[in-house]
């Protein structure tokens, strides 16, 4: 008996350990983290099973940097072929992340892709973006994968408020708007985020800042994914398009307030960038939008910083 139980000790102590590595290396997860290690993002997500009102992802080009833009969609096959020549070229890129351009749990080539990487690369940290409406039928199926790090945008949980923030939803063969699509949203985004946090995965929040429709009541989304033992929280502005681009976006400071308000809660996210759905490198660097020059530059400079944590 007294085996068993310094055995179940040592197992929990390993994954805690665990959990503090992949916290450390990962850059939307530490702030610290940032400045030494690198995400790439694969875009093999194209289909989504939601509208939301401030989203557009018909456009690409080299200045838009936002969630849902990508310059192409990528098979499986080409997602493994891309994470091998990325991590053997930067070698600080310790996480493998699906963000879009839909929604990962949507595409069953989400799926594919991570099963692929995890097989050829088993010590990288697997992480996903979703919306959450798919996550706890399909959540199971990222323990099989892998995924260790979850992040949800979850803008509301009033689905009065979150109803003014999608057009509509796909659910289960069907197509649902206005308030039954918001309260199906909100369940299942609670639901799922629950049943992540109890099997482990380190979960994030994303939460849209829309001016004059959720910014008085983001506090209480904070409160609640606090119960529910979210690890970071990341209050992003409101980028204007698609129905919203008429809106006008919350001010540095007006986000800034709002983080404030929240972080007695839960652990803010202050660094974030919105990356696109193809973004590599450091955050605040996307790789997959500078010359050839600038990524040598860049490698360079993090060879040398590796280097020098080593001899440390």
């Amino acid at each position: 008996m007294e085996n068993e139980e310094k055995d179940i000790c040592e197992i929990e102590i390993s994954k805690d350990e665990d959990v503090k590595r992949v916290i450390a290396q990962h850059p939307c997860y530490s702030k610290e983290a940032q400045h030494k290690f690198g995400r790439i993002h694969l875009a093999v997500a194209p289909k989504c099973n939601i509208q939301c009102n401030y989203c557009d992802r018909k456009f690409d080009c080299v200045n838009e940097s936002r969630p849902g833009v990508t310059s192409e969609v990528l098979s499986p096959q080409e997602a493994l072929e891309k994470t091998r020549q990325v991590l053997k070229e930067y070698p600080f890129i310790k996480v493998v992340g699906i963000a879009g351009p839909g929604d990962p749990l949507a595409n069953d080539s989400t799926f594919e892709a991570l099963e692929l990487i995890k097989k050829e690369f088993p010590d990288v940290t697997l992480c996903l973006s979703t919306n959450g409406l798919a996550l706890p039928e399909k959540l199971s199926d990222l323990i099989r994968v892998g995924v260790t790090t979850l992040t949800v945008t979850m803008n509301a949980i009033d689905p009065e408020i979150e109803a003014q923030l999608i057009g509509h939803i796909s659910y289960k063969g069907k197509i649902y708007r206005g308030i039954e699509a918001a309260e199906i949203m909100v369940k299942n985004q609670l639901e799922g985020i629950k049943l992540a946090v109890e099997a482990g995965l380190v979960v994030k929040v994303n939460t849209v800042l829309v001016p004059g429709i959720n910014d008085k009541h983001i506090i209480e989304v904070a409160k609640k994914i606090n119960e529910l033992g979210v690890f970071i929280m990341n209050v992003m502005p409101l980028i204007c398009q698609a129905k919203f681009a008429d809106r006008e976006p919350p001010s540095p400071a007006e986000c800034k307030a709002i983080q404030d308000k929240c972080a007695p809660y839960v652990q803010q996210m202050r660094h974030c960038r919105q990356c696109r759905s193809d973004a590599y490198g450091l955050i605040g660097q996307d790789m997959s939008q500078m010359s050839e020059d600038r990524r040598k530059i860049i490698k360079l400079d993090m060879d040398k910083k590796m280097h020098s944590d080593e001899k440390a």
